[in-house]
């Protein structure tokens, strides 16, 4: 199964911030959307990643004054990427080497989904699941 399976029947954008936005301005949006991390865009081309774990290093390195800076100065640049027919486990191999939890999933230079390992992880389970269930039936009939 690839990454575009289970990005099919997302609805929405992908939430995304700019290079020109603040490390606090980002914190907000993390914090107020319940998310990891976000893909840092300009011109409809991702630039970057910001993730918890950049925020973390920033606060021990220079403490809260790291919330005035932006994120240019700060995300992570040329930042991992599959693409929607990449393997589910393709990518969480890929995730497990580079040890990063995000993955923006890029179609030639388009942005098109954003996995978390967390997504990765319940598709694997939703589907071993299914398959034991299917087992289960065919082995009681």
């Amino acid at each position: 199964m690839t990454i575009g399976a289970i990005l099919h029947g997302r609805t929405g954008a992908v939430i995304s911030a700019s290079k020109e936005d603040s490390v606090r301005a980002v914190v907000d949006l993390l914090a107020q959307n319940r998310i990891g991390a976000v893909p840092v865009m300009e011109n409809d081309v991702i630039v970057g990643i910001f993730s918890e774990r950049d925020l973390v290093r920033l606060l021990s390195s220079y403490g809260t004054e790291a919330l005035d800076r932006s994120l240019e100065e700060v995300m992570t640049k040329s930042p991992v990427t599959c693409e929607s027919k990449t393997a589910v486990m393709g990518a969480l191999s890929q995730m497990t080497q580079k040890r990063i939890r995000h993955l923006p999933v890029v179609d030639g230079d388009q942005l098109v989904g954003f996995v978390s390992i967390g997504d990765l992880v319940k598709y694997r389970i939703d589907r071993i699941e299914a398959e034991a269930a299917a087992m289960r039936d065919y082995i009681a009939s």
